[in-house]
């Protein structure tokens, strides 16, 4: 029984993972708004190799993030939608778009990351971890989406 499962608009792409989320949070840095057309990124991480997509082959753009390092951000090559992003900084995850996620009631932030990016008028939850840029290396939520 999948855990994880979600697609795209327009149902080209479609995915599933059984395993449990790893770690749940909210990027809002000014790569992650625009490849969103949004204010932020809700992500969702699951250990590398667990995500199975089916359908549409996903098209990529290839990153820099702030790291230095590569992020692959992948979407459906027919509606755009963006469904992941794989970056070298985090090798041990796949970070799933939550927006595209079939059922998003049990999503909430476990961290925001990049708040000094964060759109003036973005009301950012208390009692989460709020990181001005990228968490510490070697922190339970370091990545750089």
């Amino acid at each position: 029984m999948s855990r994880v499962s979600g697609s795209c608009l327009c149902g080209a792409v479609r995915y599933e993972s059984a395993a449990e989320p790893v770690l749940v949070g909210v990027c809002h840095c000014k790569h992650c708004q625009k490849q969103s057309g949004s204010a932020f990124s809700m992500m969702v991480a699951v250990p590398k190799g667990t995500l199975k997509l089916t359908g549409e082959p996903l098209a990529e753009f290839h990153d820099v993030g702030e790291s230095g390092q590569p992020v692959v951000r992948r979407f459906c090559p027919k509606c755009g939608s963006p469904i992941t992003s794989d970056a070298a900084i985090t090798p041990m995850f796949d970070w799933i778009k939550a927006g595209t996620l079939d059922d998003t009631s049990w999503f909430k932030p476990q961290f925001h990351m990049f708040c000094d990016h964060a759109q003036a008028w973005a009301r950012l939850e208390d009692g989460v971890p709020h990181m001005p840029r990228n968490p510490p290396p070697g922190s339970a939520s370091a990545t750089n989406r």
